[in-house]
């Protein structure tokens, strides 16, 4: 089965050069490309994608209040944002809309590619300066802690991998587990820290732990190169 694609660009070469590269990956087809957000609560709704690739820029009303209201009327299409903005103020306000990654447009095709591949194994992909940026905000002494039962040792590594953008599979590989035990922690640590999703476990995850964001800006120091 084809995933179902849909992307959100007022830039017609950008857009045409990703609507371009989609169709021609193997498993994916881009159902339609919009130019505004206006048009994307039009049609969005109506085509049901399974994912959708969100600019923030947009000429009227912005990607994160397009993402917002999608989420209502489409609650199972996965929004990734695609933006030159590396802010994380930005980063937070979509991530609070609904959005589940988030990419710059600088990003090579192939690697949003990837993405969206990850995003259906339950992965959250963003580019590794959005996720330095990310670690780097939770650093703030004026954070507050939120409350939550303790988890175990092998829950914390889990949340550490999920925090570091790992997609489950690999995750299963480094723990010497399967899946489905992956699957089964992830789910104690949603009931543990009282949230619904791998972005919410994450940043509470990180809110809490100083030294977990810390350890995971190092690795992604090292990964970025």
């Amino acid at each position: 089965m084809e995933i179902s694609v849909c992307i959100v660009e007022d830039s017609l070469e950008l857009s045409e050069s990703v609507v371009k590269y989609i169709d021609g990956t193997a498993g994916f087809r881009c159902l339609g490309a919009y130019s505004s957000a206006e048009e994307a609560l039009l049609e969005i709704p109506r085509k049901s994608p399974k994912i959708v690739l969100m600019d923030i820029n947009l000429p009227r009303m912005s990607g994160i209040q397009c993402v917002e209201r999608l989420k209502e009327v489409v609650p199972g299409t996965h929004f990734v944002m695609l933006t030159v903005y590396e802010d994380s103020d930005q980063v937070f306000q979509a991530l609070a809309a609904g959005a589940c990654g988030y990419l710059l447009k600088s990003t090579q095709p192939m690697k949003i590619m990837e993405a969206l591949e990850e995003v259906l194994q339950g992965g959250s992909p963003m580019s590794s300066h959005i996720a330095r940026k990310v670690v780097q905000s939770f650093k703030s002494p004026t954070r507050t802690s939120v409350p939550g039962e303790t988890l175990s040792q092998r829950e914390q590594e889990v949340l550490e991998f999920l925090s570091k953008g790992w997609p489950y599979k690999q995750i299963a590989n480094s723990m010497s587990i399967s899946m489905d035990t992956v699957r089964t922690y992830i789910r104690r640590i949603y009931e543990k820290l009282h949230v619904n999703s791998r972005t919410e476990a994450v940043v509470k995850y990180l809110g809490q732990n100083p030294s977990a964001s810390r350890s995971g800006q190092a690795e992604m120091r090292s990964t970025a190169g």
